[in-house]
């Protein structure tokens, strides 16, 4: 960790009122998240000026932008500090100032739950929490898995001893944790609805078990090891932490300990048995089947939808709501069909920001902007292009929708001729997501699909851009001696657009 981190991580947390107002905190892929005690005390506008700071998101959480490569040393500088830090080292305010302020952030505050914190949203919301801390494993299993199939077929090419060893090797690296996946999905659905993890965990352990085979006695017939996968964990989970909480209620507080994982292990698992894993399998099954029915029948539509939309189901926080439907195909299929064509949204953005940098020639602070974030966008992380260019400009950020249609077209294309491509894992997007991909001929194709999809979108996008992102109006101000960089928007996270 670099003393510049640790500088950054100094400055934001007494931009945002210290450590005494900080009451969690947590980083993804490229955002410092936060929970402020009081959000009014956080000073935005000098944060989002900070040079270490691509952007702050309000979203349920403080969201801080700091970009891949620092975000972690960052987050690790910045819990130290809020540790270490004591209660009267941040209590320095005056008292009329600190009600002043605290009126303004619970108001504040106010405005953003009435705008964001509807049911919805809260329970897709959930949903992602259960899922995003299992894509640094998805994304390793992935890469590993791909290696696994390079080897193998230099093995075939080539009839290399050696290397058909390997392969075996590869094969365990990359499928043990896929075949317990089960497991971690129930863990976090019952940490995130209020129960035991570990509960959720063993509940859904029942899905992954081989001995289930033997259970043949139930209204949809035999079961399978694995029947439902992640959508049966899922539910199963979810059904054991109410019945603990509910079990809670009621159980003698003597007898908690004894009856209350008891109670809500042998109910929800007997649920998961009899009801929860055959219709989890079927809607499973259908996912597969819808999957593939709609890349063979309309795949250029599906990626015209699939990619010009993304961006818009990333404002609206929609976007949680596919991560389900992702895993589910990465578990059953191998790798996901759909997650390739919203990939396209990212070179949408990138040929953009290239437009933008192009049109605003006389603008050195937003072409700065650019600069420092297009390498990021062309790496998989598009959240300072769109936060700090296109969507605050708006009309670039629509021209970079038809860019990744146009994209996803090319990639829906080609799977509607027969040769689809796929996404080993979620999370990255860009050239990142090049070593994760798979396919129906192997990786290899996989590559070539995506990779000009991706180049596609950017081009299309930057035309696009170039030609109709801009007013006259628009021109002008931004060309003019004092224009400077457009105030970031705020909102919600997007991947694989991020």
């Amino acid at each position: 960790m670099t003393d510049t981190h640790t500088g950054t991580a100094r400055d934001l947390l007494a931009l945002v009122g210290g450590a005494a107002n900080v009451t969690s905190t947590a980083h993804c892929i490229s955002r410092l998240r936060l929970g402020l005690a009081d959000p009014g005390l956080a000073r935005t506008q000098q944060i989002k000026d900070h040079p270490a700071v691509l952007g702050v998101v309000v979203d349920g959480t403080y969201q801080i932008v700091l970009g891949p490569a620092a975000v972690d040393r960052v987050a690790q500088a910045f819990e130290q500090l809020v540790s270490a830090a004591t209660p009267a080292a941040d209590t320095a305010t005056p008292a009329a100032d600190a009600d002043t302020l605290a009126a303004r952030g619970a108001a504040l505050k106010d405005d953003r739950t009435r705008r964001n914190a509807t049911p919805g949203k809260l329970f897709l919301r959930r949903i992602a929490d259960i899922f995003v801390p299992l894509i640094p494993a998805l994304i390793a299993c992935g890469v590993v898995a791909g290696l696994g199939a390079t080897l193998n077929s230099l093995a075939l090419s080539t009839h290399t001893s050696a290397l058909t060893g390997i392969v075996p090797v590869t094969t365990a690296l990359s499928q043990g944790f896929m075949s317990l996946i089960a497991v971690f999905v129930g863990h976090n659905t019952a940490k995130e609805f209020g129960g035991t993890p570990v509960l959720g965990g063993a509940v859904a352990g029942i899905v992954v078990y081989p001995g289930v085979a033997a259970i043949t006695h139930t209204p949809f017939g035999h079961l399978k090891p694995g029947q439902g996968g992640v959508l049966g964990a899922l539910a199963a989970a979810a059904l054991c932490a109410a019945l603990e909480r509910w079990a809670r209620r009621w159980v003698p507080d003597a007898l908690q300990t004894l009856l209350v994982p008891t109670i809500a292990l042998a109910l929800s698992g007997l649920t998961a048995l009899l009801l929860l894993m055959p219709l989890a399998g079927l809607l499973a099954e259908g996912i597969g089947n819808g999957a593939t029915w709609l890349l063979a029948h309309a795949g250029a539509g599906a990626g015209v939808l699939l990619g010009g939309t993304f961006g818009t189901l990333v404002m609206f926080g929609l976007h949680q709501a596919l991560i389900p439907i992702h895993t589910t195909l990465i578990e059953h299929q191998g790798y996901s069909a759909l997650y390739p064509m919203l990939a396209m949204a990212g070179g949408g953005q990138a040929g953009a920001a290239v437009a933008v940098y192009l049109r605003a020639r006389h603008n050195p602070s937003l072409r700065r902007v650019i600069r420092s974030a297009l390498p990021t966008c062309v790496l998989g992380v598009a959240e300072p292009v769109i936060y700090g260019v296109t969507l605050p400009l708006v009309r670039p950020f629509v021209t970079a929708g038809i860019g990744a249609a146009v994209g996803g077209a090319v990639v829906g294309t080609f799977a509607q001729l027969g040769l689809t491509t796929g996404s080993t894992a979620i999370g990255p997007s860009g050239l990142v997501l090049l070593p994760l991909l798979d396919g129906s001929h192997g990786i290899g194709p996989a590559v070539l699909v995506y990779t000009g999809g991706w180049l596609t979108a950017a081009l299309a996008a930057c035309a696009a851009t170039y030609a109709f992102g801009f007013t006259p109006a628009m021109l002008t101000a931004l060309n003019a001696p004092a224009a400077g960089a457009p105030a970031e928007g705020a909102p919600a996270e997007g991947a694989p657009a991020g």
